[in-house]
C-alpha cells in the first residue's frame, strides 16, 4: 500500500482576503491618530482644560505684533496698533537682570517716599525690592 501524505502548507495565506482584517487596521491607524492629536492639544499653551493663565505673542517686534492673555476661562486678545504709544506716566524705578537670571528692581529717589521712612521689612515686602542701608 502506498503511504498517503497530508500536505501541510503553513505557508499559505487564507487570511489575506478577509476584509474584516482591513477595518481592524484602520480602526488601529484611527486610535493612534486620536491619541496623537489628544497629546498635542494637551501640550498646547491655549490648552481648554489647563488651570494656568498664559500669555502668547504672536509676531514679536513686528507691526501686527498680536498678544493673548488667558486668565481662568477668559481669553483676550491685544493688537498692535503699530504706533508708538505715549502716556501720562512717570518713571518709576529701574529693573535690572542679573547674570542669574533673576530680577532686581530699583525705586526712583522720589518713588521710595510712598515706604515707610526706616522701614526695611516694608521694603522686603514690595515685589521685585531689595532693602538698602544707607
Amino acid at each position: 500500500m502506498r503511504e498517503r501524505r497530508i500536505r501541510i502548507d503553513i505557508l499559505s495565506d487564507d487570511d489575506g482576503d478577509d476584509p474584516i482584517l482591513s477595518i481592524v487596521n484602520i480602526v488601529d491607524v484611527f486610535l493612534v491618530v486620536i491619541a496623537v492629536l489628544l497629546i498635542a492639544l494637551m501640550e498646547n499653551p491655549l490648552n481648554p482644560f489647563s488651570t494656568q493663565d498664559v500669555v502668547v505673542l504672536r509676531n514679536p517686534g513686528e507691526p501686527d505684533m498680536s498678544m493673548l492673555v488667558r486668565e481662568g476661562k477668559e481669553l483676550k486678545e491685544y493688537r498692535s496698533s503699530g504706533q508708538i504709544g505715549e502716556g501720562e506716566g512717570a518713571k518709576a524705578g529701574t529693573a535690572y537682570r542679573l547674570r542669574n537670571g533673576s530680577m532686581v528692581y530699583v525705586p526712583e529717589a522720589g518713588s521710595a517716599q510712598s515706604l515707610p521712612s526706616g522701614n526695611a521689612d516694608a521694603a522686603a515686602k514690595t515685589p521685585g525690592t531689595r532693602p538698602t542701608n544707607p
